[in-house]
């Protein structure tokens, strides 16, 4: 049950969005320059999503974790379990040593910004990363924990069926994050 008064038909973060519109289009603007990419496969949307997704997991936001992880798995093919993978433990899950890198640097920043450590940067710079992968990688950390803590911090309406994160996942990768 919600904590304020919000649209009993929206899910998670798109309720709050109805509520107080003046936040809905540069929240929505900053989620698609972080994640929706266009041609970018060096850091792909996939690889965008999967960082949004484990870091929702680690906040326990469940609308977040489940709906961007539902974009990811539509980027890669449809398969969910690279997405499983990586929010159970990326560092055994099939990725690149980038990508783990990386969502260590994500781990560190959900926890405190100031435990990304010159040594972890190190090691995303030599598996190849990109000072503006590695901007990106903390942006999208620190923009999901405020996000995580929207959704759940308003008590939103989060559904449990998997076919609705499955459609929006599908919504969301194709088309972005201007369409509610």
């Amino acid at each position: 049950m919600p904590h304020i008064q919000l649209a009993d038909d929206l899910p998670g973060i798109t309720a709050g969005f109805a509520f107080h519109p003046e936040t809905n289009k540069p929240m929505r603007e900053l989620a698609h320059i972080l994640l929706h990419t266009s041609g970018n496969e060096a850091f792909s949307s996939r690889d965008r999503e999967l960082i949004a997704s484990f870091v929702s997991s680690l906040n326990t936001c469940y609308f977040c974790q489940t709906s961007h992880g539902a974009a990811a798995a539509h980027l890669n093919g449809g398969d969910a379990s690279l997405v499983n993978s990586v929010c159970r433990d990326f560092r055994t899950a099939p990725i690149s040593d980038k990508l783990k890198a990386l969502l260590a640097i994500a781990e560190q920043v959900k926890i405190d910004g100031k435990q990304v450590t010159k040594h972890l940067v190190e090691e995303a710079l030599n598996y190849g990363a990109t000072d503006i992968e590695i901007h990106d990688t903390v942006l999208i950390a620190a923009a999901f924990s405020m996000y995580n803590r929207y959704v759940d911090g308003l008590g939103t309406w989060q559904p449990r069926d998997v076919e609705v994160y499955s459609q929006m996942g599908k919504r969301i990768a194709e088309e972005g994050y201007f369409k509610p």
